[in-house]
């Protein structure tokens, strides 16, 4: 039998300051567990939002989630000081007043007063209301990593040599260079679950992808630029202008390569109004035009330049048109700005298009009928496909570049999970293919 006495030496007050310890410790376990998920689930959008409109929580919130590592080393260096003290602490207390048996019912519920109280509650709540939980839990954590910095140092500098001996590299700045993968990854799958309209998903991905695409992808190769001679007479520079649907066009001497200015319709139009003023009555105005003296200067980009930088230039130079040659200076094309904003919005028309046959058509038998110059990019994101576009630009050129030779009329390849007819050719040129999903 157990004696008052006994009871009363086991239950002391040293009895009852071990248990407020060790729910102390499990509240710090709490707050450390959900200060972690807090902070590396909360968005920094939002927090950048609430910064700006006041809130010192969000700011600090900000400013320490800049360094992870460091973050991440602090809260579970605290989290696990806590846990392995308060085990400490149970597993004595427990003893002290079972005996042996302590040991093992000290395990049992620590296990579950962790588990519940100091690991999924707290994160529970803070994974619900992160960006809430952790403007409110920054200010003190921000101490918490300031303490342990020596010590959190120590160990990082320890695991990146661990690491390095395994041929793993840590990069600091991940986190900043992977942030346009993280916003195409959240606009894919919002796409996926249905929160993203595939024409909002396309716009979007499209201005992130300006930097990674160049001016080769997107120009108007030079077999189908459509010049002016400047030693035709006016009246056939005045008529080609006339007839053409567009606003400018290359002005050459001699070979198509030698560009030596671009004509603007408007400007042309001045100057035949100028003319037709001084002649009236006195002849032909047209006879005395000038191409040349009314032709802009020709502006010239690289290949390789980034689509991103080039809208920049345009809108820095005040000009929607640029001509395009290789490191050889030789012409390959011409870019426009609504070329680069067709990559945003999809394909922009006017009343002067010429009305084209669509690119892409389905048949019955559910092939694909793709026009050989439609792009890579068009075509997938016409179709949700994948086509690698890394090699080619054009799904001609993908189908040349997988089979290594120019296809004849009717050879059937497959690459890429896909089945590849060539319809029709012309010359060397893929005119049109049949493509099937395998």
């Amino acid at each position: 039998m157990t004696s008052a006495t006994d009871l009363a030496s086991r239950f002391d007050l040293a009895f009852w300051i071990t248990c407020g310890a060790i729910l102390l410790l499990l509240v710090l376990s709490a707050f450390f567990s959900g200060s972690e998920t807090a902070l590396t689930a909360a968005s920094r959008p939002k927090l950048r939002a609430q910064a700006d409109k006041g809130s010192s929580g969000a700011n600090c919130a900000l400013r320490i989630t800049e360094d992870n590592e460091r973050l991440i080393g602090a809260l579970l260096l605290g989290n696990n000081v806590v846990n392995i003290l308060s085990a400490s602490l149970a597993t004595a207390l427990f003893t002290k007043a079972f005996g042996q048996s302590g040991v093992a019912w000290a395990t049992l519920l620590m296990t579950l007063l962790v588990l519940i109280f100091a690991e999924v509650l707290p994160k529970t709540y803070a994974i619900t209301n992160a960006e809430t939980a952790a403007a409110r839990v920054a200010p003190a954590i921000r101490i918490v990593t300031i303490l342990f910095s020596p010590l959190v140092s120590a160990v990082r500098l320890f695991v990146r040599v661990v690491l390095a001996a395994f041929g793993v590299k840590t990069d600091p700045d991940s986190r900043i260079l992977a942030l346009r993968e993280e916003i195409a990854g959240a606009i894919a799958l919002g796409h996926s679950e249905g929160a993203v309209e595939k024409e909002d998903r396309d716009r979007l991905l499209g201005a992130l992808d300006l930097s990674d695409r160049t001016v080769e992808e997107v120009m108007l190769h030079r077999s189908q630029i459509e010049m002016l001679d400047a030693d035709a007479d006016p009246d056939t520079i005045v008529t080609q202008s006339l007839a053409s649907p567009h606003t400018r066009l290359p002005i050459f001497r001699d070979e198509r390569e030698n560009i030596i200015g671009v004509l603007h319709a408007k400007d042309l139009l001045r100057e035949v109004d100028r003319l037709a003023r001084e002649h009236e009555g006195a002849g032909p105005a047209i006879a005395d035009l000038d191409v040349m003296k009314v032709a802009m200067k020709p502006y010239f980009v690289p290949e390789t330049t980034a689509l991103d930088d080039q809208m920049r230039q345009f809108l820095r130079r005040h000009t929607h048109f640029a001509l395009v040659v290789d490191e050889y200076g030789a012409l390959r094309g011409l870019i426009t700005l609504e070329d680069i904003l067709e990559e945003i919005v999809g394909e922009i028309t006017d009343e002067f298009d010429i009305d084209a046959e669509m690119p892409l058509k389905r048949s019955e038998s559910g092939d694909f009928l793709v026009e050989g110059a439609m792009t890579i990019r068009d075509l997938n994101r016409a179709t949700d496909w994948n086509l690698p576009d890394d090699e080619a630009n054009t799904v001609a050129g993908l189908v040349i570049h997988e089979a290594q030779m120019i296809p004849n009329e009717g050879q059937v390849f497959s690459f890429h999970g896909f089945r590849f007819e060539v319809v029709t050719r012309k010359e060397n040129r893929i005119t049109r293919l049949k493509i099937r999903p395998l």
